[in-house]
């Protein structure tokens, strides 16, 4: 588990909490040694008195839950942080393994890169410098290869791996099956 500087830094929520837990605890501690001050000069401890020393007792109490929840919220948020990366590092892995499989070349591999990432023909040709006409062509080429009819379908071989296990080598197998 890492949490790092950057995620607990003052111009963050968590680094805002930090501070805010801080602040409590010396005011906290400005309160118990009032308490102590007040026994001292009472020589006994009166009414109110142990109302003080509950409510620093509650003061203490509250802080010490919001570290604890705070620290927890951090881990959490680490490890889903690291689960996010190692996923995103697995689907392209999965990707070009499976552009591989199907027999993309370099282009269309490209192509099919971006249609899965969500992007339009006009954009993609756009980011690639090429025309539609050519992004066109390569995405048929795509559907083909992969034995699917469209984005979707292509699309959907993808995030069927994620929920259901390894790619067939044949994408219409796989949807077929998944139906």
């Amino acid at each position: 588990m890492q949490i790092t500087r950057e995620r607990v830094s003052a111009w963050t929520k968590e680094g805002a909490l930090v501070a805010l837990i801080l602040f409590q605890a010396a005011c906290t501690s400005l309160f118990v040694a009032d308490v102590f001050d007040d026994i001292k000069e009472a020589g006994h401890i009166t009414l109110h008195l142990n109302i003080e020393l509950f409510a620093n007792i509650g003061l203490i109490a509250g802080i010490a839950v919001e570290a604890v929840v705070l620290w927890k919220l951090l881990r959490r948020q680490a490890m889903a942080d690291r689960a996010l990366s190692a996923a995103q590092g697995a689907m392209a892995e999965l990707m070009v393994e499976q552009f591989r499989n199907w027999g993309l070349t370099a282009a269309e591999a490209d192509v099919a890169s971006f249609t899965i990432k969500g992007f339009t023909i006009a954009e993609t040709a756009d980011l690639r410098g090429s025309s539609e006409a050519t992004v066109k062509s390569h995405l048929n080429a795509v559907y083909r290869k992969a034995g699917v009819s469209g984005r979707a379908q292509l699309v959907s071989v993808f995030v069927e791996e994620l929920f259901h296990g390894p790619i067939r080598a044949d994408a219409a197998l796989q949807q077929a099956i998944v139906k």
